[in-house]
């Protein structure tokens, strides 16, 4: 299962007052777990940076000037999240920021059930508790020292470890590889071992079989193949090697 991470940067709290996407970070996880693939862009919003929004994350209007407009990345940043589930803390945050942009430049919207918002995940985890992305990066033992300013490529990052620790975390993940290696083993044992019904024609000659028995005679010890064999078939020289 592919699920992508997203935070964004803007310029304010409303799209519908004109408030604009100045920054996408995406950390991509299949089956609950970080692969190492993001995606992070920086966009001009076409507009001033208010202080305010300044103070929160730091990319001033001069930094952003010249960047690449929102209409620029849309496709690769569609390609990116294909029809994977995105996951967002406050979600519907970022999604009405990202729909509004799309819908400016005549762009599909995104389905709203796609997303999965760790705010309420968390909320309902931990009811009556403070649920900001610093205080679960607390609650979880996570490292939020880098977190300095916002930023969506960090905080995307940091939410997928949140997002992993609340999905199980790593004791999920060696569950799953414990079952696994369960099942192989069961799958195995019911096999069982196969016997050809006509065994397979000796090719080597007699001088190249003594010659085989010569060298692993002089490697001393016995050899960790011949526990394999019934004791009927092991060869001679296993106990004169001893």
């Amino acid at each position: 299962m592919r699920e992508i991470v997203v935070d964004t940067e803007t310029t304010g709290l409303d799209p519908l007052s004109g408030h604009r996407v100045v920054e996408i970070g995406c950390v991509e996880l299949l089956n609950h777990i970080p692969t190492g693939v993001s995606y992070q862009t920086y966009i001009d919003p076409e507009r001033d940076m208010p202080e305010e929004a300044f103070r929160v994350h730091n990319l001033s209007s001069e930094f952003l000037r010249g960047k690449p407009l929102f209409a620029d990345i849309a496709q690769e940043f569609l390609v990116f999240i294909g029809d994977a589930k995105l996951v967002a803390h406050n979600g519907g945050f970022d999604f009405n920021f990202l729909n509004a942009e799309l819908e400016r430049i005549g762009r599909p919207i995104i389905a709203r059930e796609r997303l999965v918002d760790t705010l309420s995940l968390a909320r309902r985890r931990n009811p009556g508790g403070a649920n900001r992305l610093d205080d679960l990066c607390d609650r979880y033992g996570i490292d939020r020292s880098r977190r300095t300013a916002h930023g969506a490529l960090l905080d995307a990052e940091l939410l997928a470890e949140i997002y992993v620790e609340m999905m199980g975390g790593r004791q999920a993940s060696l569950g799953f590889a414990a079952a696994a290696a369960a099942a192989n083993a069961l799958a195995a044992a019911e096999r069982g071992v196969r016997v050809r019904e006509i065994p397979l024609v000796v090719r080597l000659s007699a001088a190249e079989e003594e010659a085989h028995r010569a060298f692993i005679a002089s490697l001393g010890g016995t050899p960790l193949w011949d526990s394999y064999l019934p004791p009927e078939t092991a060869p001679e020289n296993a106990v004169a090697a001893e």
